[in-house]
């Protein structure tokens, strides 16, 4: 235990591999946009839609956590702190993409503005991290650095580093589980739109069937009241109609 924070401490291990994750799931969905709009990829629309809530929601796991951490550190649930906005506002650019993505009937036009967002949005991740640094805020600066030792204890460290592992596979599993669900979805929208056109045309097919049937049965009535009463295309003419098939 920390000998100021005592238990409270223990919520580290849920705030910052939850923290982590929602900005490393953040810079995966920026890579895979890039990709699809420049390459014209479906795939990389799709895992973005898979991924997006589940980044959403370690952000907002991210933010109740160091809300419940904040009050008995700072005495308050929450402070207007450069880190916690940047924050809140990824969580924001998050449910904005999820709503993109079913804002239209065509699944292009709302996966190439979804990820548009998301590239735009990138700004936000260097923000969110240097935030502590640029800014004099109440958030301590981060405590593992890449380019530094870890200014935490190796007994905290580890549960730290295993948590995040944990984390980490189970946002793969549930990112597994929703891109099998999207590619199915996406598949079953195609079958959809193959079977609304099959039906167009046997619907077309049986209506000039219908046509086809009404002018012969029209023709042999002209023909018993009109003698050599024989031409298809002035009973055509007569129905204001140019062609049959």
């Amino acid at each position: 235990l920390d000998y100021q924070q005592g238990l409270t401490v223990k919520i580290m291990y849920i705030h910052v591999p939850s923290a982590w994750l929602a900005l490393l799931t953040y810079a995966i969905m920026t890579i895979y946009s890039i990709i699809g709009l420049a390459f014209k990829t479906p795939f990389s629309f799709v895992i973005n839609k898979a991924i997006a809530p589940v980044g959403a929601v370690f952000t907002l796991l991210c933010l109740i956590s160091g809300s419940m951490w904040g009050k008995p550190m700072w005495g308050t649930w929450w402070v207007w702190d450069a880190r916690l906005t940047s924050e809140l506002i990824l969580f924001f650019i998050y449910l904005s993409i999820i709503f993109l993505y079913h804002a239209y009937d065509d699944y292009r036009k709302g996966a190439k503005a979804a990820n548009i967002l998301a590239i735009v949005g990138f700004i936000n991740i260097p923000i969110i991290h240097f935030s502590v640094e640029w800014w004099n805020t109440l958030h301590q600066p981060a405590s593992i650095k890449l380019t530094e030792s870890p200014a935490i204890h190796p007994s905290m460290l580890m549960p730290l580093l295993i948590m995040f592992l944990g984390f980490s596979v189970f946002a793969l599993f549930i990112f597994f589980i929703r891109y099998k669900t999207e590619v199915l979805q996406l598949q079953e929208n195609k079958l959809n739109k193959v079977l609304i056109r099959h039906q167009a045309k046997v619907m077309d097919f049986a209506d000039q069937e219908i046509l086809n049937e009404f002018i012969d049965k029209k023709g042999n009535f002209l023909k018993e009241k009109i003698p050599n009463y024989n031409n298809k295309s002035d009973l055509l003419f007569n129905l204001n109609i140019t062609s049959v098939p």
